[in-house]
């Protein structure tokens, strides 16, 4: 290889279409960078490298396609011909993909190549990277903390440089949040635009709500170039914000944000009113009270559904935590929370009464709750374009408390709940001032948030934009477009590029 390849998709792209620099040399460049990370990173967990070469050597004889000689990542919950889709279960080691997920299909149309799988969660169960058959991953650049989850191997692998572009899903925070954690840009389309991309549905009885597939890369423009791709439709960021109307807060829900996250949104929102964007702030309680309601629809099954994928396996204890929880009948969660607010857990209490299993017409009173908070944000839609806010109330987690602090991704859950285009765009890093500021507290979840806050300077903090406007392509195009201006210098993310 000559030289270096570019390293965003949109150089790539320019670069092998004009025929100044092969397809192979990218993909044999990314394969390098994922072989030098793994040892310190362990995201790309079933590489397939052998196989890309010979796809991207046959690309060169013909360089065409908008992502033309991209290399991308794919989370391991979407099938790629001849892989494994373990979830990160052992009972599921041998569960060999017989096809490509649609959102493959679509790549490999694009001219993209598929490098190989990111890791997950066990069962994608949990906002942190670790199961027993692929371990655990480690933050891009400190490797006490986690990348986030579930898509969380992938924005590793995009953070620490390897791969210019990554697929993930997202059901409750799932790309959003790990790209606050690794300081990259995360793009969560409307289901009307990518669907949920042929992923392995862990939770096919969910009443009303489905995983949908989104991006992951180190710019908007990259990002914005993914998504064009993949749609063959205009999802352009405009030039300006100028007329944008702005919402805003800088809660984050049943926990307090850290100082970081809320200098954070007042930076995003004072960038976009330089920009010529109209800036309102509004109360975050429906926001609050949807990520609640989330909660309640993905909990009433009672964890049925996650259990059955074990099938008879031992979850890991984080993954075992919170099925539980899940599990508490009805009856009993008034009384275990009552015990909780009587021991210090007012945080648990409160997510116990708000969750668990419900059928028959308690279920349905959870999709009418849904329906009411849908139309107090459609009148919002009638005066504003998008929100911004924060995408986790924390920075990066530490090891093993992702299950305690679940809730920190609350802000997340206002778009999932009513199938809002949204993103997640870095703006800032942690100052060492930040790193404490919570009032002592005995509540074990509070006790953890200061913990997370300690020693987390230098972690990225991102913000948060969610469309108001449901046209497909509309949508996405200002969430891309209100990021561009928040993005560092407009284009940067807060991770260095390479590895080794």
């Amino acid at each position: 290889m000559d030289q270096r390849p570019p390293d965003g998709v949109v150089g790539i792209v320019a670069a092998v279409t004009a025929g100044a620099i092969d397809p192979l040399d990218v993909v044999t460049d990314a394969v390098e960078r994922c072989r030098s990370a793994h040892a310190g990173l362990n995201a790309l967990v079933q590489p397939r490298g052998a196989a890309a070469l010979e796809e991207a050597s046959r690309l060169a004889d013909l360089p065409t396609g908008p992502l033309a000689g991209v290399p991308v990542s794919i989370k391991e919950c979407f099938p790629v011909r001849g892989m494994v889709t373990s979830l990160g279960l052992r009972s599921r080691r041998a569960a060999l993909d017989d096809g490509d997920a649609e959102i493959v299909t679509r790549l490999r149309a694009a001219g993209a190549i598929v490098i190989g799988k990111g890791n997950v969660p066990q069962a994608l169960y949990l906002h942190e990277t670790d199961n027993p058959v692929w371990g655990r991953t480690l933050h891009p650049t400190h490797t006490d903390r986690g990348p986030g989850g579930s898509s969380g191997g992938d924005a590793a692998l995009v953070a620490a440089g390897c791969v210019p572009l990554a697929i993930g899903n997202d059901l409750a925070g799932s790309i959003r949040q790990p790209a606050h954690a690794c300081g990259i840009v995360g793009l969560l389309p409307r289901s009307a635009t990518l669907g949920g991309g042929g992923a392995f549905e862990t939770m096919p009885g969910l009443a009303g709500q489905r995983s949908r597939a989104g991006l992951l890369a180190r710019t908007v423009d990259d990002v914005a170039a993914g998504l064009r791709g993949l749609c063959g439709a205009p999802a352009d960021p405009a030039p300006q914000a100028e007329g944008l109307r702005v919402a805003w807060w800088d809660d984050a829900g049943p926990l307090a944000p850290s100082p970081a996250v809320r200098r954070a949104v007042a930076m995003a929102v004072e960038r976009l009113a330089a920009a010529g964007a109209t800036v309102t702030r509004l109360d975050a309680d429906i926001a609050a009270e949807a990520a609640w309601l989330h909660l309640g629809i993905l909990s009433a099954d009672g964890g049925a559904d996650i259990r059955r994928l074990f099938a008879g396996e031992r979850p890991i204890d984080q993954v075992r935590r919170l099925l539980a929880l899940a599990r508490i009948p009805g009856w009993a969660r008034g009384l275990v929370a009552a015990a909780c607010v009587w021991g210090g857990r007012g945080v648990e209490a409160k997510a116990l009464r708000r969750t668990g299993p419900r059928g028959g017409a308690a279920r349905d009173s959870l999709l009418s709750d849904r329906g009411a908070i849908d139309r107090i944000v459609s009148r919002w839609a009638a005066a504003h374009d998008c929100i911004v806010c924060p995408v986790s109330a924390l920075p990066a987690l530490r090891h093993g408390t992702a299950s305690r602090l679940l809730l920190a991704a609350a802000p997340c859950l206002l778009a999932n709940l009513l199938d809002l285009a949204a993103g997640a765009v870095p703006v800032t890093t942690v100052r060492a001032d930040e790193e404490s500021g919570r009032p002592r507290s005995y509540d074990p979840v509070e006790i953890a948030a200061i913990e997370t806050d300690r020693g987390s300077a230098g972690l990225p903090v991102a913000v948060q934009v969610i469309a108001l406007d449901r046209r497909p392509g509309t949508a996405e195009a200002t969430v891309l477009t209100a990021m561009r201006v928040i993005a560092i210098e407009g284009r940067g993310s807060l991770t260095s590029p390479g590895v080794g």
